[in-house]
This record gives structure tokens, sequence and C-alpha cells, in this order.
């Protein structure tokens, strides 16, 4: 990313140019990524290309005005924080599915090392996650305005990362490169087996809470307060798009109909 890409970057999520890779600027920066960025499937159920390069994803989160999955949020920020002199690490993780894991490169998450000192884990490609960067060094409890997390030291020197007690994923401390989550974005992207494939999702951190748009039903979440609004028509759920996550939409996302695979009727 050139300077101008950069500064087109930051006006996209509403951030300064930080004067130095400091803590302080990552958190201020990941914060404020969530806020302006949707995480969100909608090239899945649209046929759209899911294309893993630095070039691909910064254009499609700041040219087209449009959020993604993990691989995408994730694979843009790390070029914007690159680029502010980040030292920055892909990583390949495991989501938890109950008492298994997921694929490997099933996520991808980051290491960021700041000018400071600090080590973080980062990650504004989870959904429903920490708002802050979290402190790749402790092991106890983290606080968090979006819960309470915690790494845990695992076998084979991986970490679990867990919120209000709950485990998220096991995360790989090796550092990854962005074509190696190609395997991983295809089949979320294709596998029936998939939880993207199955369902709608656009979502986006607010200042008081959430908004979140699933196929035609809409939660703004304010506080403790939750308001559910199905949407009858397409021209309101297109409107709702537009509205609430800044996405300028022609055609209605849709769920496919399930791929029947074998004999039978």
């Amino acid at each position: 990313m050139d300077s101008a890409q950069t500064d087109a970057y930051l006006r996209r999520i509403g951030a300064e140019r930080p004067a130095a890779a400091t803590s302080g600027a990552l958190r201020a920066l990941h914060l404020a990524h969530l806020r302006a960025v949707p995480f969100e499937n909608l090239s899945i159920h649209l046929g759209e290309e899911v294309d893993l390069t630095e070039k691909d994803l910064v254009a499609k989160v700041v040219d087209g005005r449009r959020g993604g999955f993990c691989y995408e949020l994730n694979g843009a920020f790390a070029a914007l924080l690159t680029a502010l002199g980040f030292d920055v690490a892909l990583l390949q993780a495991r989501v938890h599915q109950g008492p298994r894991v997921g694929i490997p490169y099933d996520h991808l998450a980051l290491r960021v090392r700041t000018a400071d000192g600090g080590d973080w884990l980062a990650d504004v490609g989870f959904g429903t996650h920490s708002h802050l960067p979290l402190d790749f060094a402790a092991r106890g409890d983290q606080a968090d305005p979006g819960g309470t997390f915690r790494l845990t030291e695992a076998p084979g020197g991986d970490l679990d990362v867990s919120r209000d007690g709950e485990p998220q994923y096991l995360l790989d401390l090796r550092p990854r490169a962005l074509e190696d989550f190609a395997a991983g974005a295809w089949y979320h992207r294709t596998s029936p087996k998939s939880h993207f494939t199955q369902s709608l999702v656009c979502s986006l951190l607010t200042e008081d809470g959430r908004v979140t748009l699933s196929g035609t039903r809409l939660t703004v979440t304010t506080g403790d307060q939750k308001d559910v609004t199905e949407l009858a028509t397409d021209a309101e759920v297109l409107a709702a798009y537009e509205r609430h996550f800044g996405i300028r939409l022609t055609a209605v996302p849709r769920v496919a109909p399930p791929v029947r695979v074998g004999g039978g009727r």
C-alpha cells in the first residue's frame, strides 16, 4: 500500500494517521475498524469471487466499501497496519465447534508487535469478539468491552483463545503467508458443511451495541435492549444494507438451497 491508499483506508474507518506504531494507536485502529467495516459473507451468496491478495482485499474494503469474513478483514487490516509501521504476522487458527475444532486455516488472526514493545493478538474478523487487541503474553483474564478473554497454553505450543469461559479458537503461533489461507477460504465459500454457505450475515459493532442483518431479520442491540424486525420486502432489505452498513447492492443475496449428494430421491 502506498501513502495515498493508506490515507484512503484511514478515511474508510474514520481514523487519523498515527504518529507512531504504538499500542495505543493499534487499539484505536482496531476499534475504528470494527465500527466501520462489517463482518459479512455476502460475496458467497452473490456469486462474487474472494481473492486473497492484498490488492483485492484492500480494494474491496476501501474502494468497494464492503466488509468480509476473517481472511478478508484481517488480511486487509494487516496491510494497513504494515503500511503504518507495525510488525504484523498472520496466524492460522482452528475454530472450536463443541468438542471438536474446525479445519486447518479455519480462521486468520494477527499477531502485532508495536514500537513501544507491545505484543498483541488483533482480530477484526471473528464477528462478535474482543473490541480491543488482546495482550499476547498475558495468561490471566483480560477484561474487554466484548467480554472476558483468556489466552491459555495448549499442546504443541498453540494457544487457546476463550471468551467468557467458552473456547473460541485454537491459535497456531507460526507465521503464515496470505496465500496459505486459500484452501480455507475455498472451503468456507463452497462446502455445504461450512456455516458460511448455510446462512447470511452482515454485522457491525456500534458505539452502543451491534446491528446485524441475517437474511431478512434485522437485529439492533443497544445496551441490554434487543430489537428484532422482520423485513417484508426486497426493497426493505436493500435499504437496511445501505442504511446500517453503507453497502449498496442491486440484488438481495439469498442462501442457495443445499445440494443433494448421491442417489435416492
